[in-house]
């Protein structure tokens, strides 16, 4: 598939659980739409950065993270609402589902089946992943919110 077609097709899918956790979290009606394109952007740029750019993946996510973050404050002071109803729902679809979802698979097959240095690197290098996307994620939706709504100066 094309480049552009699976950037398009990942813009397109990352809106939807953006929205679905927005009504779960109660987002007033009329900022559903502004949680699915953030959570489209963020995912896409995401994508962008990892797929067709050289950055791994856990730095691909700090920065989509942070991008969604400030995109978040310039939504929240343009219509005098909590940054947080723009960006918590928008980084749901770039949790780490799959990479944690395969470490605790290769735990199971480990207790299952017994001890293999295959699985425990496997068990290993996901769980980190995982662990280290998730911190991008919260560093990214933090960090900016610091940087603009700090009472002292930074120095």
């Amino acid at each position: 598939m094309n480049t552009f077609l699976q950037l398009l097709q990942d813009f397109g899918l990352a809106a939807v659980p953006a929205v679905g956790f927005a009504m779960i979290f109660n987002v007033p009606k009329p900022a559903l739409k502004y949680c699915a394109i953030a959570g489209a952007i963020g995912h896409a740029l995401r994508f962008s950065l990892y797929k067709i750019g050289p950055l791994p993946i856990e730095w691909a996510t700090l920065i989509a993270a942070s991008v969604i973050s400030l995109i978040g404050i310039y939504w929240a002071q343009k219509w005098r609402a909590h940054p947080k109803v723009f960006t918590v729902a928008a980084m749901i679809p770039m949790i780490p589902g799959v990479y944690a979802f395969t470490a605790l698979l290769a735990l199971v097959e480990m207790e299952r089946n017994g001890f293999t240095p295959e699985l425990l690197k496997t068990a290993f290098d996901n769980g980190l992943k995982a662990v280290f996307i998730v911190t991008a994620l919260a560093i990214g939706l933090a960090l900016p919110g610091m940087l603009f709504y700090r009472r002292r100066p930074v120095v």
